[in-house]
């Protein structure tokens, strides 16, 4: 048997640290095929070495090689995802705020309308109460009038008899004065008679009193 090792520093060149250990042959050819087996087992283990592509370090993304497909792909997407929102999520959206818009339009037309007819309601209210204002100052002025002329004619007719009375208890009065005026004559006469009769001890005759009381008046 002849062992056929291949050349440590030929597999060196074309592997890395990591690559499988030197091929090794066993052959029972004889010793005059052992030059070519060497030679093929060479060839062999560099076309290997040749085939295998080293490991690669750093970013996909950044390797130029794969700018093409990421660019397909992300045409791809972008053409699905865009499909997908304008055939799905914007009309969706698109009707949600339509129906948003025409509930809020909707409600301004409904606060507009009940503005106006509370602007209504209160015009009209304030219109009855004037008018209620004005109802009840006039009827307060026909009561103040009425009662005005109710006081004076109670007033007339109060001083019509106050009146009465007073010109009554005049004309008494002046009765009374002139039935005491005569009596007062009548009392200075007898008086005087009296007087008279007890000074001189005779007693006047009518005829000398009133002729004294004629002097004296």
């Amino acid at each position: 048997m002849i062992l056929v090792q291949a050349d440590a520093s030929t597999a060196a060149s074309g592997l890395d640290a990591s690559a499988s250990p030197p091929t090794v042959v066993a052959s029972t050819v004889p010793l005059a095929n052992a030059a070519q087996l060497s030679q093929a087992s060479s060839s062999a283990v560099t076309t290997t070495a040749v085939t295998e592509k080293p490991e690669e370090s750093g970013m996909p993304q950044l390797d130029t090689a794969y700018w093409p497909g990421q660019i397909a792909w992300m045409l791809i997407i972008f053409a699905v995802f865009f499909t997908v929102m304008a055939t799905v999520f914007a009309p969706r959206l698109r009707k949600i705020i339509d129906r948003r818009g025409a509930t809020i339009a909707e409600d301004l037309a409904n606060a507009r309308a009940n503005r106006d007819e509370a602007e209504a309601q209160a015009k009209a209210a304030a219109a009855e109460t004037a008018a209620a204002h004005a109802a009840a100052r006039k009827l307060a002025a026909e009561a103040l009038a009425r009662s005005n002329a109710e006081i004076a004619a109670l007033q007339a007719a109060e001083d019509e008899k106050l009146n009465k009375r007073l010109g009554e208890a005049e004309a008494r009065i002046r009765a009374l004065r002139d039935e005491a005026m005569g009596h007062v004559a009548e009392i200075a006469s007898d008086t005087a008679r009296a007087m008279v009769e007890k000074l001189t001890g005779t007693q006047p005759t009518a005829a000398a009193l009133k002729s004294a009381f004629g002097k004296v008046s």
